[in-house]
């Protein structure tokens, strides 16, 4: 796909060509605690720039666990709203031969929901050990829900971090949301 590969070739020219993790990389943990806001920023507009370029959509389902401490009602929620996006999204999802989810299981409950649900389908495949520099949209994902749960804090006024408010300014935000919301489905 040249998409990817115009990514990996940005990335190299960054130098930084492993596995993207949007927490990690705003608030400047594991991998990225000695590199600058710049090299940050890099890395984030090559995911950013090859998620506006490649044929995606996507859908974000947000759950608030603050107003319920039970684990059931969660997971009934969850279930709820993936069962709903799938209806919605039927006709998609039949056009495929093969459906392959790239999850590594880090909530391991969603995981056990998305198998269930998913299952429906003859041809779905969970793939939880992948090659994530190689698998991208996996870090597409991981980017597009992370900005749609800082729009969310940010619509719903809670606290940022600052690493949050350093990494991203008002408009940068809004301008990112307004170029990923053409994508949604």
């Amino acid at each position: 796909m040249p998409e990817i590969n115009k990514l990996n070739s940005r990335l190299e020219k960054i130098g930084y060509t492993e596995m993207i993790h949007m927490a990690d990389l705003i608030m400047k943990r594991g991998d990225y605690s000695n590199f600058s806001i710049a090299k940050r920023k890099s890395i984030f507009n090559s995911i950013y720039q090859f998620s506006r370029r490649i044929a995606v959509k996507y859908k974000t389902i947000i759950i608030n666990k603050n107003y319920t401490d039970n684990g059931r009602v969660l997971r009934q929620q969850l279930s709820y709203e993936i069962n709903r996006m799938i209806k919605e999204n039927e006709k998609y999802f039949k056009k495929f031969d093969k459906i392959v989810m790239y999850y590594n299981n880090g909530q391991e409950i969603l995981g056990t929901i998305l198998d269930a649900i998913f299952s429906r389908y003859e041809s779905f495949e969970h793939r939880v050990e992948f090659d994530h520099k190689e698998k991208r949209l996996f870090q597409v994902s991981d980017m597009l829900t992370y900005i749609d749960k800082y729009n969310y804090k940010y619509k719903n006024k809670m606290s940022f971090t600052k690493s949050k408010k350093y990494f991203f300014n008002f408009e940068e935000i809004r301008r990112v949301l307004k170029e990923l919301n053409k994508k949604r489905s």
